[in-house]
Formats: structure tokens, C-alpha cells, sequence
């Protein structure tokens, strides 16, 4: 307690030196405290249930190759059946599009199938009500996530019997979920229904079929029972099940995960994205506790006398050291509430982030008591990292010389002391991270400048699924063709159609596709973009038409006709004319009547893509995607001052409709940047820290070399040295160490570099302009910081510093 109270005292009189060596710790901690936040919310956090420990979720196998996290119902019926390893297991499909109706406009929701024991197994404990029961499995009841009932329905405290219009159909409420849970993974669901009433609500999805594989599956396991145990029965039976059902079943194995896990083969790309981060943020942390370290050894020597006389006093020195290690671990605990700050900022910048994709993920990254724990240990641990030494050396005075005044610690000229190496390490690490930064950088402004291939202003996009209103095929068609009528007649429009997906949606449709007739059958089938449009696609997105003609008055019955882009040609006709040419795919053959511009399909980073358009009049029966169809509307002016005259048209043709990812392009292609801009903003501002932090460490090691040295540079000056060559001597001094340190740190950046190349765009790893720029502005940033505080030796003044100390 002595320790703390001294400690504090001793930063009352110099409040300015401790305040920026807490500004410098909590940077770093901050930094690695947001991406431990990241970390903890996509990998390491369970799910909000009951003992998650003993909750697992079931992965399939296919020779052995992991990993897929969807059953067949018939093979979720074998595992229940026949496993004895689980106390419980259940089935459920996360991603069921559903509308929400009432007196206000109709909003469109993301619910849930699921079993009637999927509250019991994930030991659920309800806010209102219960969950499904045995003979439930059919009934319309439905379970509210805590979230749409506060949102939705005001917080009801009654809304339990009540009915409630889900997508067209009365379905009463039985129970609202706690606020913890919206779903066992990153899929958040506003609402359960039993699984019975996929007829109602998904009616055209094969449940029965042994290769429609749809439903996750988890597992309660019993009482002393291990994951390793319960794999190994569900691989036994997955074998007797091959014998029985060899055309679907052989070769499928099982694998258990935490519940809430992603599958093995998703978790990988994130894991090597999160890895990059978290080397980036423990380099600014690094840099941070070399320049306070320089900061503390700098202190050090200022207290040679205070130290020499407590010695002399009879202190031991281990006291001195426990005085010196307290005081560092306060100032590190300093920086981690500053740092816990920073965190809190960074983490609720990072939820703003979107996917531009249509299901329901959450992107939340928060601060919870693991963050908390996390930052505490951070602290304490860097807190006697950077005190060990400046303590080691505080607490050795030569005692007889610091009790006179004279300089305690020797000035030394090895080549390689303790400054020397912490001026190459922060130069080093510096390098490395800036040569990242640099490269997200550059990766982010190609993603901007590359050529999507079509138009990116004036147009809004709105998405309708008629579907969930129950709309027969014949009625979805002349909905669509009276959107068109009616928008196209407002005032300010240019042109109107219909998409499904909207490009850049980074998934979508595709479909193996060959030639008819097909010359050479052990030749495989080429994957192949799938799109669905309207007449007027091509001119509302300003994609160019090459040749052939448009969609026009295509019919469901008439023989099937289809649009095709250049790299689909290519790949497939080569200097061939496609017009009048035949492919087969999607269970259908399509003649191809037009050929357009290449455009880019799912993500912007990718290679050009074969792409098929598909009429919507002769496809949408029977291929309509669970995210409905997108309006795309072109403007004259700000297409976002048209969503009301547009919502209007829909809701008079329909106003139980719901209409949903209303947005306009720019909106849409800046949800497509995510990857890049994510990248670039966590890289840019961690490499903007460490450069910051590097140049005020490399002006804090040379004033302290000044101030020691000035008896030196006194006596040197009195013998008719001049000013401009010592300044020369101390800046080639520290100049050289930032150059060998440069020299070094290019190779290893240069070998760091190529773990990044998947999360590049348009950039190549060893990007010549970058590892060309970064060295040669380094380099100019250490010549400034260690010119200033060398230009301090024109004002020493020979005869006051002979008597300096």
C-alpha cells in the first residue's frame, strides 16, 4: 500500500510524462483489447444456453472432407432414433424469410423451424411463457425473439395468447425467448414455429427427400458422456446407414463441435483474418512498450540520486525494484482504462459494418466481463514488462558518484546498449506494420477503382417476396409486370426492372451448365452465375448488350431462352457465335438469344465469372430465391428521394406487402467494400499508431541522448568543435540504427506479406510501390525525429555545461 501511495505522489509532479506514458500503453491495449473483442464474438463466445458445455452441433463428412452443418430430415430421424449418446437432440432451420402484419406497414423477419424439444435441449429459460410442446409439432404457435417483441409489439406483458399475422397466417403466441438468445448461431432469428409448419410457410421445400440436406442439427449430450464418445456412435451408425441408403449415405461421416460453432471449413478464413489483426495490434503494443520503456529508462536515470541515497539509508534493492514495478504496473493499468475506452469506441464503429448479403448476421462486437478479464491481464502483464528493466537499472547507481551529483550510469558506446536495441525495435516493428497498413491501403482504393461493370448512381434497389403472402406463380407475374407499369410512371424515373440476386450480393445462384449436344460426356459441366430479370435489366444497370436482343414477352409455357455474358462464351463457344446456341442446366435447357458486356458477379475481388440470365416470366415459378426479387429502379435525380413514391405503388397493389433492403446502389457497392474497407480501417489506424509512436520514441531516445551527453558535447565544443558536425555525429548515430533496422525488417515484411493474399484486392503481396514507399518514408520520418532534438545542441553553452551534473 506504502507503494501505491508513493507512486501516486510521484506522478502529482509530473503529471505530463505519466499522461503520455498512458496515452502510449492504452493505444496498444486498446488496439489488441478491440480485436480480442472481435475474436470473442465470432469464435470464442458460447451461445446463451443452458450448460453450453454440454451442448454440441453435429457436422457432416463426405469422404472424410469436413465440414457441412445441414441433415436431411429422414437422416436427422436415423441419428434420433438410433443415437443413445445424447440426452436430447434437435433440428432446426435458422432462415425461414417470413412478414410480420398488424395495424402498422407489414415488416419483413427472419424466423425459425425448429423441433418441439429446442427450448428443452438448449435449456432455454423463457422471459414470457414457454416453448413447444410433444403435439405442438403442427399447430400454428409461435415463440417471439425478445428483441421483435419490444420492437414490434411494444413489450406486451399480455401478448401471450394473443395472434399475431405471420406471413398471411394466424399464429398464436406462446412464448417470447430471453433478450440473451436470438439463435444457436451467427444466424439471428426474430421468431420459432414448430417445424410442422414448413408446409404452411416454406411450402415449395422438399423436406421428405434424402438429398435435400436443410436442417442444422445439435445435441444435448448425456450425463457422462464426451463429444469424442458421441462421434464415434453417430460414425457407426452413419455406417449402417451407408449399407441401407448407399446412393446418399456412403462415404458421410460425422463431427461434433460447440454448439454455436462455424463449420471448420468457414471458421479458416476467419481465423486467418482475425490472426493478421491480432499480429498488427500486438506490433502497435510491442512499438507502445518500446517507447515507454525509453520513456521509464529516461526516469531511471533522473532518479540516480534519490535512489543512491535510500540505498544509503539501508533500502533494499529488491525494494527499489518492487517501488519501481509498482509504479510501471499503475501507469499500465492507467492505460488499460484508456485503452478499455478506445475499445468501447472501436467495437461500436465495427457493429456499423454490413455485409451485403440478405440473411439475418450479426455483426455485433461488444465488451463483456472476458473483455474486461482480458484487458486486466494485458495490463498487469505489460505493466511489468516495461518496468523490469528501468527498475533492473534504477535500483544500481554507483552510489558514491549519484550521491555527488555525477551521472550514475555510465554513458556507454557499445554499439548494441539497451537504447540502441530499442531504437531497432521500434523501427523494425514499425516497418512491418506500416508495409500491412500500406497494403490494405492500396487494396481498398483498387477495390474503389475497380470496373463493376455497371451502373453505380441513380438507382434504388427495394426488395419484395410475394411468396410469403402466398402469391401463385400466374399472381407473382402480374404483380411484377404492374410494378413495372406503375414506377416506370412516375415521375423522375428513367427505366424499371426486377433482379434476383442483386449483384455484388457476395453469394447467390449457380448451376452446372454444358452444351447441347453434349460432345464429350466425361468432360465436366462448368459452373456457371444464375440470374433471374426482367425485361429492362441490361438498360436500367447500364450493362452494355453485345448482341441478340432483350427479354420481351417471354411466357412460363414457351420454350426457355436465355442471356449469356462474354466469359461465358468464351469459356464456352470461344470465337464460336453463341446466338441460337443451346445449354443445359438447372434441370432445363435454355436457347441463348443475347449476349452482354462482363460485369462482376458475386464479390469484387473476384475473376470474371461465366454468367446466365434467366427470364423471371419463365423462371420464377419454380427457382424464385428465398430473397424474393429486387426492384431496381433508375432515376433522374437522388434515387433515396423516390422510396416513398415507390413503397406508395407497392402498397396500393398490395398493403399487407412487406418491403425490405431498401437501398440505393452506392449504399449496396459500399456493403460490397466491407472486406476492404475493414481491413483498411483496422490496418490504417493501427499503422498510423505505431508511426506516431515510433516517431515520438525515436525524439524521446534522442533529446535523452542529448541531455546525457551535454558535458561531452560542452567539452567538444570548448575544444573547437562545430555545431553542425555533432549534430551530424548524434543524428548518424541513431540514423544508422533506423537503417539496419530498415534493411532488415523489409525481408521479413516482405515474407509476412504473402499471408495476406487472399484478402487483397487488385494488389499484389510484394507490391513494388509499397515496399519501395514505406522504407524510403520511414526513413524520412526517423531523420526528423532525430533532427529536432539535435538541434538542441547549437544552445548548449560549453562553460554551464562543464558544470552540468
Amino acid at each position: 500500500m506504502q507503494e501505491i501511495q508513493l507512486a501516486f505522489r510521484r506522478f502529482s509532479k509530473s503529471p505530463s510524462f505519466f499522461f503520455a506514458v498512458i496515452v502510449s500503453i492504452g493505444l496498444g491495449i486498446g488496439a489488441n483489447a478491440t480485436i480480442f473483442s472481435i475474436v470473442r464474438s465470432f469464435l470464442l463466445r458460447p451461445p446463451a444456453v443452458g450448460d453450453p458445455a454440454t451442448l454440441v452441433s453435429v457436422f457432416t463428412t463426405k469422404h472424410g472432407d469436413c465440414c457441412g452443418n445441414n441433415l436431411s430430415r429422414p437422416l436427422f430421424n436415423d441419428l434420433r432414433a438410433q443415437a443413445r449418446s445424447f440426452s436430447g437432440l434437435t433440428a432446426f432451420y435458422p432462415s425461414m424469410p417470413t412478414s410480420i402484419g398488424g395495424s402498422s406497414e407489414p415488416v419483413r423477419v427472419w424466423g425459425a423451424l425448429a423441433e418441439f424439444n429446442y427450448f428443452d435441449v438448449n435449456q432455454i429459460q423463457m422471459a414470457l411463457g414457454r416453448g413447444f410442446h410433444r403435439d405442438e409439432e403442427d399447430l400454428p404457435v409461435v415463440v417471439l425473439s425478445y428483441h421483435l417483441w419490444a420492437n414490434r409489439f411494444a413489450a406486451d406483458p399480455g401478448i401471450l395468447g394473443k395472434a399475431v399475422n405471420v406471413s398471411g397466417h394466424p399464429f398464436t403466441v406462446i412464448g417470447v425467448a430471453p433478450s440473451s438468445f436470438r439463435g444457436l448461431d451467427i444466424f439471428t432469428s426474430d421468431l420459432w414455429v414448430p417445424l410442422g409448419n414448413k408446409v404452411l410457410l416454406m411450402p415449395n421445400m422438399d423436406d421428405r427427400s434424402r438429398t435435400n440436406t436443410w436442417l442444422e442439427v445439435a445435441g444435448r449430450l448425456a450425463p457422462g458422456v464426451t463429444s469424442l464418445q458421441a462421434a464415434a456412435e453417430l460414425n457407426g451408425i452413419a455406417q449402417r446407414l451407408a449399407q441401407t441408403y448407399p446412393a446418399t449415405e456412403k462415404d458421410r461421416g460425422f463431427r461434433l463441435q460447440a454448439a454455436g460453432s462455424l463449420a471448420p471449413d468457414e471458421k479458416a478464413g476467419l481465423v486467418g483474418f482475425l490472426s493478421a489483426l491480432s499480429v498488427v495490434a500486438l506490433l502497435v503494443l510491442c512499438i507502445a512498450c518500446v517507447n515507454v520503456v525509453n520513456l521509464l529508462m529516461a526516469q531511471a536515470f533522473a532518479r540516480q540520486r534519490e535512489m543512491a541515497v535510500r540505498l544509503s539509508l539501508g533500502a533494499r534493492r529488491t525494494q527499489l525494484m518492487r517501488q519501481m514495478l509498482v509504479e510501471s504496473t499503475l501507469l499500465a493499468l492507467g492505460g488499460g482504462v484508456f485503452g478499455l475506452g478506445l475499445c468501447l469506441w472501436g467495437t461500436s464503429a465495427l457493429s456499423a459494418f454490413r455485409l451485403p448479403i440478405p440473411l439475418p448476421i450479426d455483426l455485433t462486437v461488444g465488451i463483456d466481463w472476458s473483455v474486461l478479464a482480458y484487458t486486466f491481464g494485458l495490463s498487469v502483464g505489460t505493466g511489468l514488462l516495461i518496468g523490469v528493466a528501468p527498475a533492473w537499472a534504477a535500483s544500481r547507481p554507483v552510489i558514491a558518484k549519484a550521491i555527488k551529483g555525477e551521472e550514475a550510469f555510465a554513458y556507454s558506446e557499445r554499439r548494441w546498449s539497451l537504447r540502441n536495441v530499442l531504437v531497432f525495435s521500434q523501427v523494425f516493428l514499425s516497418l512491418i506494420l506500416l508495409c500491412a497498413t500500406a497494403l490494405f491501403l492500396h487494396s481498398l482504393q483498387s477495390a474503389s477503382n475497380i470496373d463493376i461493370g455497371f451502373r453505380s448512381r441513380g438507382i434504388l434497389l427495394m426488395n419484395i417476396d410475394p411468396q410469403l403472402n402466398g402469391y401463385s406463380t400466374a399472381r407473382t407475374t402480374q404483380l411484377v409486370d404492374e410494378l413495372r407499369r406503375r414506377v416506370g410512371s412516375l415521375p423522375g424515373v428513367m427505366s424499371v426492372a426486377f433482379v434476383d440476386p442483386v449483384p455484388l450480393s457476395m453469394d447467390g445462384r449457380w448451376d452446372d451448365f454444358h452444351v447441347e449436344p453434349q460432345s464429350d460426356s466425361a468432360k465436366p459441366d462448368t459452373v456457371v452465375d444464375l440470374y433471374l430479370i426482367s425485361p429492362g435489366f441490361f438498360q436500367t444497370m447500364g450493362i452494355p448488350q453485345l448482341s441478340g436482343r432483350d427479354f420481351a414477352h417471354e411466357t412460363a409455357d414457351a420454350p426457355k431462352v436465355a442471356i449469356v455474358n462474354q466469359t461465358f462464351v468464351k469459356q464456352f463457344f470461344g470465337d464460336k457465335n453463341a446466338i441460337g446456341q443451346r445449354v443445359t442446366g438447372t434441370g432445363a435447357t435454355y436457347e441463348i438469344v443475347g449476349v452482354v458486356k462482363n460485369s462482376r458477379s458475386r464479390t469484387l475481388g473476384e475473376d470474371l465469372r461465366p454468367i446466365l440470365y434467366r427470364s423471371l416470366a419463365q423462371d420464377i415459378g419454380r427457382d424464385l430465391d428465398f430473397r424474393g426479387v429486387s426492384l431496381v429502379v433508375q432515376t433522374h435525380g437522388s434515387p433515396a428521394a423516390m422510396e416513398t413514391a415507390v413503397r406508395n405503388q407497392i402498397h396500393t397493389l398490395d398493403p399487407a406487402m412487406a418491403i425490405f433492403n431498401a437501398e440505393t446502389m452506392e449504399e449496396h457497392l459500399r456493403d460490397a467494400l466491407v472486406l476492404p474497407r475493414l481491413a483498411g480501417t483496422l490496418f490504417g489506424v493501427f499503422g498510423i499508431t505505431g508511426l506516431i509512436l515510433t516517431a515520438v520514441g525515436l525524439y524521446g531516445i534522442m533529446a535523452y541522448t542529448v541531455s546525457r551527453r551535454t558535458r561531452e558535447i560542452g567539452i567538444r565544443l570548448a575544444l573547437g568543435a562545430q555545431i553542425g558536425a555533432l549534430q551530424r555525429l548524434v543524428v548518424r548515430q541513431h540514423l544508422l540504427l533506423a537503417s539496419i533496422a530498415i534493411m532488415l525488417g523489409l525481408p521479413c515484411a516482405l515474407a509476412l506479406a504473402k499471408f495476406a493474399t487472399s484478402i487483397l484486392y487488385g494488389v499484389h503481396p510484394h507490391d513494388p510501390l509499397t515496399f519501395m514507399a514505406v522504407p524510403l518514408f520511414l526513413a524520412a520520418v526517423a531523420l526528423l525525429a532525430c533532427w529536432i532534438p539535435a538541434r538542441r545542441i547549437a544552445r548548449v553553452d560549453p562553460q554551464k555545461a562543464l558544470r552540468y551534473e
